[in-house]
């Protein structure tokens, strides 16, 4: 018998409680959408008062990654290895155009068309630069999504979507996380 399903749903909800209000924030910022996730953290939108931590120390100490800005296939592997390092449970908001799916730059050579292309993303932000509402309202689905897990104490398992063979992308766990926020549009 696994893990989860020998805890009770009053074990769930304390544990997915305990994930949904202590998110510790790995920012990582690539250009202008990165100012706009340090005006939601101050005091006017203060996303403290939900439960989120911004600016954690580094990846280990992180359960929340936010990849803001444009994303060059350069820049790409150190986004995965900061992930990889990461503890489980780990989510990623993809917060603004241009780390969606490109942005005004989609068609550069040197611009990787999404983030979603190295790391899983949980809900996707859009805006270009997106609106500090617009990241609070992202925080609260992610919550709501956390709340809704199925998981156990080592959190909720992930396709490696570098793992997946070359033109097929992972299928999303089954039962596991809902829909992101918006999707990014097709190439």
């Amino acid at each position: 018998m696994q893990l989860p399903e020998v805890l009770g749903e009053p074990i769930r909800f304390v544990l997915n409680w305990g994930r949904r209000y202590s998110l510790w924030v790995f920012n990582f910022g690539l250009a202008c959408c990165a100012i706009e996730f340090i005006a939601t953290s101050m005091g006017r939108h203060d996303f403290i008062r939900l439960g989120v931590i911004p600016f954690a120390h580094g990846p280990r100490q992180a359960d929340l990654m936010v990849v803001s800005g444009t994303v060059t296939d350069k820049m790409a592997p150190a986004i995965k290895r900061l992930y990889d390092q990461m503890p489980e449970p780990k989510y990623v908001i993809s917060f603004g155009a241009c780390s969606n799916c490109g942005g005004p730059y989609w068609d550069s050579y040197s611009v990787t068309k999404g983030v979603d292309q190295i790391i899983p993303v949980d809900v996707y932000v859009p805006g270009c630069p997106p609106r500090p509402e617009a990241l609070l309202h992202g925080i609260l689905r992610l919550q709501d999504k956390i709340a809704a897990e199925r998981s156990g104490p080592g959190g909720v398992s992930r396709p490696d979507p570098l793992a997946a063979p070359a033109g097929e992308v992972p299928a999303p766990p089954a039962g596991g996380l809902t829909a992101p926020l918006v999707r990014p549009p097709e190439a």
